[in-house]
């Protein structure tokens, strides 16, 4: 007898049901796939149809089920490559729940494009990679909404909240695009898109907000009263530290790793993690949340005619503006938008000339610190005015070097010290000068995780890889090799780095020289561009080995950049290109279409800054 039989058997006593055990059984599955505002519709119409005199299913009486309105959710995708967009597409995930809204989330690689015609409100938030391209986890979905294949969205809501830097020529673009993406398949914005810089916080919270009120009211309507839910806020658990919620952890080492005579100031950085609970993987970044350079602050304060005593309002409290400038604005890099606000409160002729023209403006504020703007322009300014050009500081992310397996409760990083004379004066980065000339081993500095799915070892210890790491773009790949190191990985490893020359820039060279001795590192190429006449970069000696990388692709091996996204990596991109060109024997097309489908396969990851 089956189980289903011998249920409706015991319970015959209490419970006679008209349906048969067949009838029951599809009836539990349906019920099994239902929300419980579908559930409580379908209770209703049954309860009608029993009501009826006759007693018999019309194919009119059927159509109110068939065409029925799928019930209100909201689906949140986020398109994210380092994990900010992650964040804020989680931050409303909570919201929306602690509202009582319905409520999915999803990474835009685990999308499939065309359930978007199932939905009826959904919030994208994306990221903007490189120059305007869509973050890796989005590839797919960018370019299916493109697509002939994507489906007419009239009954969709939508909203977008867009993440980028406005030093940049496409500012938000992949926000912009989805948004555009959307409206053109008949899909209605229920707010207005939002496009947030760095320092996105504030803004994306207040969307959020504005979001939520207007989603409460239309998804209430004809589905009962949305009661809140009990949830726990993100991050509450004391074992998990974020951006907002930090870890004080100590630094235990800085040690120069570029020689005496190098033109570089390259640091092996070590912080110590112990008690936190905190666990990172390869590839992820360390969020560092840094202090300003005391002197600078004077410096600014000096050249706009303030003493440092005068009082600015920060979220609600009233500090000094010498106070502010060292813990709560971005004092040291430049933007367009600091410029362009600059501009039209001084006499600057240069300034004013500067804003009209875009290119310009842009390469000026990348290579061009605040305190020389200011020294520019020449003007005087009340403390309100000085902070309300600034954006809040925001901390920096740095790959982080170093395995676990290999380093317990340690985490360890490769810092480039950005420092220059400008006129005859020092600069110095913010967070670079921070953990390597003014906090001091032993002191105190507040970090989190921040991961990236997007830059991962595969999962099969046996596939192989190759990494592309010039300069300190090499800290991932030490974690990389640390990591399969102590997991005692089969798979092959190939690594090229480059940097100046080779006795002064050859970073970790003693470490790399014992995983080729140990067989944890198979092979090794390098390029030192200033140790001949011609210049040679890692995109060459790739191009050197374009057969032996077009067989490693070809037999499965997973390729990965780091480094700097301006130059570096695009020489990069065009090399693999022009590999595929001449070891796959495809046209230009082809090869742009066999290098995206590695991307999308996850097979070709990139972390570029």
């Amino acid at each position: 007898m089956s189980s289903a039989n011998n249920n409706s058997s015991n319970n015959s006593g209490l419970f006679s049901s008209p349906l048969s055990d067949t009838q029951l059984g599809q009836l539990q599955h349906t019920v099994s796939q239902l929300s419980p505002q579908q559930l409580a519709w379908v209770s209703g119409y049954f309860w009608g149809l029993s009501q009826s005199q006759s007693g018999e299913v019309s194919s009119a009486t059927l159509t109110p089920l068939t065409a029925a309105k799928p019930a209100d959710k909201l689906t949140i995708i986020y398109a994210s490559q380092t994990g900010n967009a992650k964040g804020v597409a989680e931050a409303l995930e909570h919201e929306a729940q602690a509202q009582g809204l319905p409520v999915q989330i999803f990474d835009a690689s685990d999308y499939k494009g065309k359930d978007l015609a199932k939905e009826t409100h959904v919030v994208i938030v994306a990221s903007t990679n490189g120059e305007g391209e869509a973050p890796d986890n989005a590839l797919e979905l960018h370019e299916f909404l493109q697509s002939k294949k994507a489906p007419k969205l009239e009954n969709l809501q939508y909203g977008v909240i867009g993440l980028g830097d406005s030093s940049y020529e496409f500012f938000c673009q992949t926000g912009k695009d989805f948004d555009a993406f959307l409206s053109k398949l008949g899909a209605k914005p229920f707010l207005e898109r939002v496009d947030c810089d760095v320092d996105y916080d504030a803004p994306a919270a207040e969307w959020r907000q504005k979001a939520l009120g207007i989603l409460k009211e239309s998804m209430s309507e004809g589905q009962g009263e949305v009661v809140p839910l009990p949830v726990q806020p993100a991050g509450s658990t004391s074992a998990e530290y974020t951006k907002l919620k930090p870890y004080t952890a100590t630094l235990l080492t800085n040690q120069k790793i570029t020689g005496r005579d190098s033109g570089k100031d390259v640091r092996h950085i070590e912080i110590d993690l112990e008690g936190s609970g905190i666990t990172y993987q390869p590839g992820d970044a360390l969020g560092v949340w840094y202090e300003n350079d005391a002197e600078l602050s004077r410096q600014i304060l000096n050249c706009v005619g303030l003493s440092g005593v005068e009082s600015v309002d920060v979220d609600g409290e009233s500090i000094s503006i010498h106070s502010a400038l060292i813990h709560q604005f971005e004092i040291t890099s430049s933007n367009p938008q600091f410029i362009t606000r600059l501009a039209e409160l001084s006499e600057s002729t240069f300034l004013k000339e500067l804003i009209e023209d875009k290119d310009k403006l842009r390469e000026y504020s990348a290579h061009t610190q605040i305190i020389d703007v200011l020294k520019q322009a020449a003007v005087q300014l009340s403390a309100d005015e000085l902070v309300g050009l600034l954006r809040r500081l925001t901390p920096r992310l740095y790959s982080i070097a170093s395995s676990q397996s290999e380093v317990d409760e340690e985490v360890h990083l490769t810092v480039g010290v950005v420092e220059y004379d400008q006129n005859g004066e020092p600069r110095q980065g913010g967070a670079s000068g921070f953990l390597t000339h003014r906090l001091e081993e032993g002191e105190n500095v507040n970090v989190f995780i921040e991961h990236n799915n997007n830059f991962k070892l595969p999962q099969d210890d046996d596939t192989a890889i190759i990494m592309v790491g010039p300069g300190t773009g090499i800290a991932p790949f030490r974690s990389f090799i640390q990591e399969r190191d102590n997991r005692g990985a089969a798979g092959k490893s190939w690594l090229f780095f480059g940097d100046r020359t080779f006795t002064q820039d050859f970073l970790y060279q003693v470490e790399w020289q014992k995983y080729l001795k140990s067989g944890a590192l198979t092979q090794m190429d390098v390029a030192f561009s200033r140790d001949q006449a011609e210049k040679v970069y890692v995109q060459h000696r790739l191009l050197e080995k374009a057969e032996q990388v077009w067989d490693w692709l070809q037999n499965g091996a997973y390729l990965y950049v780091c480094g700097d996204a301006t130059h570096m990596a695009k020489d990069v991109h065009e090399a693999l290109i022009t590999i595929a060109e001449q070891q796959g024997g495809f046209g230009r097309e082809q090869a742009e279409e066999y290098v995206n489908e590695l991307r999308k396969a996850k097979r070709y990851q990139r972390d570029v800054y």
